[in-house]
Parts: C-alpha cells; structure tokens; sequence
C-alpha cells in the first residue's frame, strides 16, 4: 500500500503545483490509510469520485454526498483547493465556467484505485451471492406480473425492430446453416483447449436442431452415438456461478457454462452478429465489438447536452427468458434454438442448483446480443410511449445517431430520457443512478468520460506494485500504468515510476509503442542498440511478454474435427496448435533482443 500513496502524493502534488491544499489532502489520506487500511483508496475515495460526478449532474454539491468527510462552507474540506475551482465555495452552486482541469483531477485522484484487481472479502463475495439469488427472485416476480397488453407491445416493437433479421437467423438454423465453435475460455466440466474436442456429452434439447453426429464429429460416418452421453432435461449440468475481480467493494458475478452448451451458443452467436449487421439501422442502434460511437456520442452529448448516457446494473442477470420468448416468437427455429442452448439451472455456492428465469449470466456467448436487443426494444417502447403513438420503421430510423446500445451503456436522446428509464425499471431492469447522466455536461459511456466535449477521463491502477521482477502481471500492469501517465502528461509522476520500475527490471528501455518490449514511451528518445541486417529493423534489449500454452494434445478425428471448425482461409496462427491449446495459466517475462519499430 506504500507504492500507491506515494503515487498519490506524487499526483497531487504535480496537480497542484504545490498548493498548500494538496499537503492536508495528502496528510488526510495518510492519516485515513493507517486507520481504515486499503479500504480508504479502493472503496471510500471512489465513493467520493462517484459523488463529485453526481454533484456535476445535481449541479451543486449536495449535503448528503461525500458521507465521512468534513464540511467547510458548501464542499467538503478534502480536495477543497480543486472542489473550490467547480463549485462555489460557499453555496455548493456550480459555477458557470468551472474548470474543466480540476474536473478531471478530482476524477484521477479519487477513482484511480476503484477497480484495483485484488479479492474481496468472504463477506463482500457471500453478498455478492445472496444479490444473485434476490435478482433471480425479482426476475420471476416480474415475469407473474406481466400483462397480455405489455407482452403484445414487446413483441410488436420487436418485430419492428428485427423482423429482418431474425427471418435469416431462423432460415440458417432451420437450413443448418451454423457451424459450431469451442471457445477459449473454462468451462462448467473443466475442460480446457484441445480435450474440450473430445467432448461427448450433449443433451435431447440440443439434438433436435443441433445433431451431436453433425456436430461433434467430423462427419456422420465416423460417428458413434454409443459414445455419446445425452442429458435429458432433468439431468443437464447446471452452469457453474463463480466471482471475478471487479472492485473490493463488489466482485463480478459470471457463470461458466458446459462445453457443450457454449460450443453451439457460440454458433448462433456468429450467425445472430452477421445477420444483424446487415440491417443498415440496426448496425447504428447496437454495438458488439466497437465502442467508439458510444464514446463519440458522449462526447457529443456533453457538448451539445442533447443525448443522455445510461448505466444498468446487473443488466444480464435482469434479461427474463420470458421476454427473450416473446422477443423471437415469430420466429420459430431461432425460439427452440435458443432455448436448447440455454442453461436452465444453475450452481450457486451456498444455495446449491437452482432452477433460472433469466435468459443468461454474463458468460454465455449468447447473453451480450440478446441483452442488446432487448434493451433496444425497451428503449424504443418508451419513445413509443413518451410520443403517444405506434412507431413506425420510418420513425425508428431517424433515432440513428441518437440511440445506441452497448452491453449495458445505453445512449438515448435528453428528452426521452426520463421515460425510457421508467420503461426499463418497469421491465425488470434497474437503471444506476451514479452512472447516468443527462442533466448536467458530463456524460460517461464505454470507459470515456467527458464534460462540456473536454476529455476528463483517467488513468486507472489495476494492480498492486510488483516486489520482483517474477511477479510478471504486476510488472505489465505497472509499465501499461507508466505509459498511460506519460499519455495523460503527468510527467513527474512519470519519473517516480520510472526509478520504481527500474528497481525490479535490469533493462527498461526507450521503445516504440508497436514495440513488443516491456519499455517507456517518450517523445523525444527511442533507444536502438543493435540493428538486425537480415530483417533490416533495430534491436533493443528487453524484457517481452511471454507464456506457455497448456499441453492438451489431439489428433485422429478430433483433431480433423478442430481443423473443419477453422475460420478463414488462413492457417492456425501457432504452429503446434493440436499439441497445445488454451488460455495460458502463467505468463512471465523474457529477457532477449526486440524490434523496436
């Protein structure tokens, strides 16, 4: 924890210019640090930074904000000297021109530690359950309370919304026209890489469109249905609830589902993105794997103050399966399809195998598009609603550009704001009021924070400081965070890091940010100590980034089987990929000669 105050220190002070404000701020943080432990930056300072946002919301800073810290006039006396350059200091008021610096140095002082990668505490994960288990609850208790008049809305808009699309998804599935694909990630049963090929085990809702001669065999002649291992409903294998860092004061939920329920979860995954990107409207209205016109409508929305930016939380866990029925209800393949590549249970530690109302957890392939339909069916019920008249497709697309939805950052116009956020808690969903904004000029969504079309984004640790050079995560993490800062021109910082990295690495060279080299980006040094003839590049020495990939290897069939489900034309990127495959379980770091280009 001494690292971080230091780089605390080393912050404020180069904020402040050595403003005599910075050294109390500086002397409560210590002080509380002693008392309260980690907790204070991890927890109690983003409280603080999540206060100071809702306050640029409010408008003036409100009495019941910044709960621990004492008062001086209107604003709290911690980080008074900045707080002093937004607000009033005696009303609490914002100013009418605040300074758009101090903004973001409040935001990087306050919230740089909030998503540190470190376990929370038994207790903190046991909530973490017992919220999972209340949201199931809260799901099934709106699904009884749903009406025939709301349930015929939904599946209008919907249909208005993705007619198109979910026509050519239900004909690829009835056709068969989907190719299965093993993911890299773990599994409910544990296997990993190349053995997840030889899985054998598939269920009697998965075989009347997905044949597991079709599907786990490379063709149908070598199949061997005596080696197969269907599940019948009641005996499926329920997907595994476990927690990931996110914050300490919260971990994230996620559910690991069986090898053979992502293998085709992944199939209708890549056939839904196809399709949906097709429809020129809908490829504006949702995002799956670029976040910048999110990013650029915040942006635009904190300058103009026409579009509002939205945050639900525990967004996937609130999805109804009900609602995803209604949803594809005209389109009947696409319904059974994604209700055999649903898991219907699911392992919760301490409750034990309970039985779902959600469509998915975050870990199905399938929870991030569907999530995004549904909301955008939502969203456009409450612009239906708000204007008083049926929607028609004419009308949805002259929303493009003023309505976007990513996971769960959702971009609508100021004006419908108020009523689409009614619609959506009136759905099951439950809308973060610390991290939505629409009032005020700052806007946040996709991790790029703006006020008034300036940048007041920040920089974040993501992990503790490394001891030694074998704690090879903490070594990346910690030259990502140096690079980050000197981007972000905090230069002095820059320097105390540089002494601190240079105490665990022998080598810390001047590189090129293309570099592969664990190395400092600069703007006027670029070290070249070698330069390779053959291939015509300079060298540096350094450390690089390296991994074993487990051993795991095929062959036979199962590795015919991995080769058909190839993508592309191209070959596998590593050359003995049937001897070894998956997620490396370490990584470290190799001293040698790089390019440095």
């Amino acid at each position: 924890m001494k690292s971080l105050l230091t780089l605390w220190k080393s912050l404020i002070t180069e904020m402040s210019d050595g403003c005599a404000s910075a050294a109390s701020d500086c002397k409560t943080v210590r002080l509380r640090c002693k008392h309260e432990g980690l907790s204070f930056l991890t927890i109690t300072l983003p409280a603080f930074g999540k206060d100071f946002e809702r306050s640029l919301e409010l408008g003036r800073v409100d009495r019941n904000l910044f709960q621990g810290f004492s008062w001086k006039g209107g604003l709290p006396k911690f980080l008074s000297g900045f707080l002093g350059l937004v607000f009033d200091r005696d009303s609490g008021v914002l100013l009418d021109n605040p300074d758009k610096h101090a903004i973001l140095c409040i935001r990087q002082l306050t919230l740089m530690f909030a998503k540190i990668n470190l376990p929370c505490s038994d207790a903190r994960v046991a909530d973490a359950f017992r919220g999972y288990i209340q949201c199931e609850k809260e799901v099934k208790r709106r699904d009884s309370t749903w009406t025939e008049t709301e349930m015929f809305q939904f599946r209008q808009m919907s249909q208005l919304l993705f007619r198109e699309a979910f026509t050519r998804i239900d004909h690829r599935v009835y056709e068969a026209d989907v190719l299965p694909k093993h993911g890299p990630g773990s599994t409910a049963d544990g296997l990993r890489g190349n053995t997840k090929y030889r899985n054998r085990v598939w269920t009697d809702r998965l075989e009347e469109y997905f044949p597991a001669g079709e599907y786990l065999f490379y063709n149908w002649r070598i199949a061997n249905v005596d080696d197969i291992d269907y599940l019948e409903p009641g005996s499926e294998m329920p997907v595994k609830v476990i927690t990931v860092p996110k914050t300490l004061k919260t971990p994230r939920i996620i559910a690991m589902e069986p090898t053979h329920m992502m293998y085709v979860q992944q199939a209708l995954l890549e056939v839904t993105l196809e399709e949906l990107s097709k429809v020129n409207f809908l490829r504006e209205f949702l995002g799956f794997d670029d976040q910048t016109p999110n990013q650029r409508m915040a942006h635009r929305g904190s300058l103009l103050g026409d579009l509002a930016t939205l945050d639900l939380s525990e967004a996937s866990d609130r999805v109804s399966n009900q609602l995803v029925r209604e949803m594809v209800s005209r389109a009947p393949h696409l319904r059974v399809a994604l209700d055999a590549t649903r898991s219907r249970k699911a392992d919760v530690p301490g409750y034990g195998v309970v039985r779902l109302a959600k469509f998915a957890s975050m870990g199905s392939a399938l929870c991030f598009p569907v999530e995004a339909m549904v909301f955008l069916t939502v969203i456009f019920l409450g612009i239906q609603e708000q204007l008083r008249t049926s929607l028609t497709r004419k009308d949805i697309q002259s929303f493009v550009g003023r309505v976007r939805v990513y996971g769960d950052d959702i971009v609508v116009p100021v004006e419908y704001a108020h009523t689409v956020v009614s619609k959506l808690e009136n759905s099951g969903f439950r809308v973060n009021e610390g991290k939505s904004f629409w009032n005020g000029k700052f806007r946040e969504s996709c991790g790029k924070e703006y006020y008034d079309g300036h940048d007041v984004s920040i920089v974040k640790v993501r992990r503790m400081f490394p001891t030694q050079r074998q704690d090879a995560p903490e070594v990346i993490s910690l030259v990502s965070l140096r690079n980050q800062l000197f981007k972000a021109g905090w230069f002095d910082t820059v320097k105390w890091l540089d002494s601190r990295i240079m105490d665990v690495l022998n080598y810390f060279p001047y590189v090129l940010e293309s570099s592969p080299v664990l190395g400092r980006l600069s703007h006027s040094r670029l070290d070249c100590e070698r330069f390779d003839s053959a291939l015509q590049i300079p060298l540096v020495k350094g450390y690089a980034v390296d991994y074993r990939i487990p051993v795991n290897s095929i062959d036979g069939y199962d590795a015919l089987l991995k080769w058909a489900l190839k993508r592309g034309d191209k070959p596998f990127e590593q050359v003995d990929h049937f001897q070894r495959s998956g997620r490396p379980k370490s990584v470290f770091t190799k001293l040698g000669w790089y390019p440095n280009q």
